[in-house]
């Protein structure tokens, strides 16, 4: 009697052989489900969301000053009628509220506004440009200006010197400019250092293509004058 030997590996050692790791297998579609759904859910809550902030911002509106006219020009004098009231949500700016319209009334405008346009403080001011008059931006630096302060309501003289190094004399622009703004100083008082002086100076029409070319070239260099000199050109009320 023979007996025959199977090359086939018994049960028990199938059943002891060690899994393989680091398994490539995919999920199946029944294990991505959950997690798409559970991203679903997400994205329609945060839809919610939104659209609930944007109906709670759209749905507080505020009242403002805009313009009833179909134009007005720089230094028009604001009345009732030229106003309308307009309302915004969200984001306004610095737009004049309807609640304060009373105190844009006689107002003179800065430029140009048209019918439907809200109103800024930018847009106004209590004192217009004269007529003939025209008002430059000025930067300078330490020997362009008195150490000394220059400030608004102060006159000077407006002169061009020649470049470095260029041939030329001193031209005077203006002989007594109305300093209407002043920021900053030619010099820090406590350290010394050099810093900028920005000023805006009243100015004939006529010269102030002159100024602003000389102000850009930093060609420019202001005088300070007495106070009791008279302004070239002065600022008005708007009424004289």
């Amino acid at each position: 009697m023979s007996f025959s030997s199977s090359s086939r590996p018994s049960a028990a050692g199938a059943r002891g052989k060690a899994p393989v790791s680091g398994s490539t297998r995919l999920p199946s579609g029944r294990e991505r489900r959950p997690a798409l759904a559970a991203l679903a859910v997400i994205l329609i809550l945060l839809g919610a969301a939104g659209s609930a902030l944007i109906a709670v911002r759209s749905g507080h509106r505020q009242d403002f000053v805009a313009i009833d006219a179909e134009a007005l020009a720089p230094g028009h004098k604001l009345v009732s009628k030229d106003l309308a009231r307009g309302d915004l949500a969200g984001a306004t700016g610095k737009l004049v509220l309807w609640a304060d319209a009373d105190k844009v009334l006689g107002k003179y405008t800065t430029s140009w506004v048209y019918k439907g346009q809200f109103l800024t403080e930018a847009n106004l001011t209590t004192k217009p440009i004269p007529e003939g008059g025209a008002l430059v931006g000025v930067s300078l630096d330490s020997g362009r200006a008195p150490s000394d302060d220059v400030s608004q309501g102060d006159i000077v003289r407006v002169i061009r010197v020649p470049s470095a190094n260029a041939e030329g004399a001193p031209q005077v622009l203006v002989g007594a400019a109305l300093v209407t703004d002043s920021t900053g100083t030619v010099a820090d008082s406590k350290t010394g250092a050099n810093t900028t002086l920005n000023v805006t100076v009243l100015v004939p029409m006529e010269n102030s293509t002159a100024v602003a070319a000389a102000a850009a070239g930093k060609n420019l260099v202001l005088v300070k004058l007495s106070p009791a000199t008279k302004p070239s050109i002065a600022q008005t009320d708007g009424d004289g």
